[in-house]
């Protein structure tokens, strides 16, 4: 199948495996409006494909994603009708990943933060290389957690240890995101494309009716813990992009990158 989504999202064939590729190294994947459309619309594309049985998912370079753009954010804060869209979308992307019906492996190369942990959380199988790690900073940058761990990690993790780490933004390191249920094993840096396509071969391998299906009944439990809290959060994190704690944290998060970019020009 052609691929419409280029040159934000790459897509591969491997046999009866599809290997996406978030593509912006420079930006070490960080989501500007049309990766995150990308994001959003991929699923069914890749639904759509007969051949298709499994699919990974990636990011170029030496991240998965480092979340949000913090310039995309100033862009927000007075564009209320773009704002309103991308809280609208990051809701339609959780939809789409828990009703995707292939298997789904994310092969998690580098660090995986906001919206790039969320994507490694709804995926089926996660595997994380050694020197990765886990983050949702949402709460550190003043917004609220949103579209990812408020709704999941409760699920995945435990109530009590998904409060700790939503409410710091604390890292979690590849070992402890085995531990915790965020990630389903941990692999040599440098192996984890290749692993996770070892690991989609065996799925794409099953009868299709029974593996997706058998997907889809897991996912009804993802459904449930996801109801209302979704709309609620989505809500109190449009809000967010209005308080000064979270202007000012953005402002000073770019001014000092602006800093570090004079001293080594």
């Amino acid at each position: 199948m052609t691929n419409p989504f280029e040159p934000e999202l790459l897509i591969e064939e491997r046999g009866a495996v599809r290997l996406v590729t978030l593509n912006r190294p420079e930006h070490l994947n960080a989501t500007n409006e049309a990766l995150h459309d990308a994001l959003v619309s991929v699923w069914r594309h890749l639904a759509a494909d007969k051949e298709a049985r499994a699919v990974v998912i990636t990011g170029a370079g030496r991240a998965f994603s480092a979340g949000g753009d913090f310039q995309h954010f100033v862009d927000l804060w007075t564009d209320r009708d773009k704002r309103r869209t991308e809280i609208d979308s990051a809701g339609v992307l959780l939809k789409e990943m828990v009703d995707f019906r292939l298997p789904l492996v994310a092969a998690v190369n580098g660090p995986a933060v906001g919206l790039g942990c969320s994507i490694a959380a709804c995926s089926d199988i996660v595997l994380i290389e050694e020197s990765a790690y886990f983050s949702d900073p949402h709460v550190g940058v003043g917004l609220t957690a949103a579209d990812g761990g408020a709704p999941t990690w409760p699920l995945l993790m435990g109530m009590l240890r998904a409060k700790e780490y939503l409410l710091t933004s604390e890292r979690i390191p590849a070992a402890k995101a085995a531990e915790l249920g965020l990630a389903t094993r941990v692999v040599a840096d440098g192996t984890v494309v290749e692993e996770a396509i070892a690991v989609a071969q065996k799925l794409a391998a099953q009868p299709p009716q029974a593996i997706q299906s058998t997907k889809q009944a897991l996912n009804i439990h993802i459904k449930k813990a996801m109801a209302g809290v979704l709309e609620y959060a989505l809500a109190e994190e449009y809000a967010s992009f209005d308080t000064p704690e979270h202007q000012a944290l953005v402002t000073g998060f770019l001014e000092r990158a602006k800093a570090r970019s004079a001293r080594t020009a």
